[in-house]
């Protein structure tokens, strides 16, 4: 590229929460920019848009990386940005873009933060703002997670509420009168010495709260949860998935039940995990792929009159076989096989030994009589 010629990229970004922002549309930060670049005497090269991307990282911004590509080929020398939060907000981000920036001698410009960093006071003021920056987004997180703090234990819960509780006129977690007896009588049923899919099953004869059926772990989620005995676990899902221990609240909504018999029912479960013991031997287990998306299948046995049957299922799928049906095909398959084989050596090997090879002939009777 000529030295002596300025062609710049011209980057627009706006995450989420600035889209609302006066002034931080793409359309006002692209018309800006072209001006400035006019102004300024640069030609645009193209105009990179990253629309509803956090600046938290660099790495996962596409137009961005697409920018940075094009300034390693030598497409451009100056990076065009309304303001340097729109680039960055890490300060161990904008290390390694000015280092990228002084590698491959192109300029960041930054129309409203009046950034150049073509200088070396250029380069120090935009260290400065990114510090600030970045202090500006740590105090907010703080702030939200305090927020949030205090919305719980005040009985302010985020997120769908499980079923039981519903939310008054200001947004407080409240019982709902209507389903809590439904709640009351799982638990009561599992201290019955009832299973998940016992209950599941009754439910869905008796069609409570129709049409959606019910589960055997939809009525494990309910025993598990502790929203019901008056506490609020959080990041659940998150904590599990890292191996920590989530955060609990504890009393910041009315129960549904008590506390000892909430704690009660996790006994029972702990017991009957332990007693449980499989009485069913599963042919096809672990061998059988849903033909549709691949999957494993799962197995599953059916209750009641329909005991002896057993079924392998897609849970993506929803696609449902039974054992014995999948043993009739295979077998008729290797019957099948079988006949072919028979068929095989009985017509046509003959045919072929006769037009073997002498010595072929004789190492296979060699072989013959080796077998007698």
């Amino acid at each position: 590229m000529d030295n002596e010629r300025s062609i710049a990229g011209v980057y627009i970004r706006v995450s989420t929460e600035d889209q609302a922002r006066e002034g931080f549309s793409l359309g006002e930060q692209k018309e800006k920019l072209l001006q400035l670049c006019n102004f300024k005497g640069y030609e645009v090269f193209k105009v990179y848009e990253d629309a509803g991307i956090s600046a938290k990282d660099m790495e996962h911004r596409p137009a961005f990386q697409e920018m940075l590509k094009d300034m390693k080929a030598g497409k451009i020398n100056y990076i065009v940005a309304y303001k340097l939060d729109r680039v960055t907000r890490s300060v161990r981000d904008l290390e390694e873009l000015i280092s990228e920036l002084e590698r491959y001698n192109c300029y960041l410009v930054c129309d409203r933060d009046d950034v150049n960093t073509s200088t070396a006071n250029g380069r120090f003021f935009v260290r400065m703002l990114t510090v600030l920056s970045q202090l500006e987004i740590e105090i907010v997180s703080e702030r939200t997670k305090f927020g949030l703090n205090g919305a719980i234990k005040s009985g302010h819960l985020p997120g769908v509420l499980p079923l039981g509780y519903k939310k008054d006129g200001n947004k407080k977690t409240i019982i709902d009168e209507t389903t809590r007896p439904v709640i009351e009588r799982i638990f009561k049923m599992y201290l019955e010495g009832k299973s998940f899919q016992q209950i599941s099953n009754i439910f869905n004869e008796e069609k409570i709260l129709s049409p959606k059926p019910w589960k055997d772990t939809t009525i494990q989620k309910i025993i598990d949860n502790r929203i019901y005995m008056g506490d609020y676990e959080q990041f659940k899902r998150i904590a599990k998935n890292k191996k920590v221990e989530p955060v609990i609240y504890t009393d910041v909504v009315a129960p549904i039940i008590s506390r000892s018999m909430w704690e009660e029912c996790q006994h029972q479960k702990e017991k009957n995990q332990r007693t449980y013991t499989r009485d069913r031997v599963y042919l096809f287990f672990q061998k059988l792929q849903c033909p549709k998306c691949g999957r494993i299948m799962k197995c599953k046995g059916s209750g009641g009159k329909k005991r002896k049957y057993m079924y392998y299922t897609c849970e993506k799928c929803h696609i449902n076989y039974r054992e014995d049906k999948i043993e009739e095909l295979l077998t008729n398959f290797i019957y099948d096989m079988v006949e072919y084989d028979m068929a095989v050596k009985k017509y046509f090997l003959p045919v072929l030994a006769d037009h073997k090879p002498t010595k072929t002939k004789e190492l296979d009777k060699e072989i013959l009589q080796l077998e007698k």
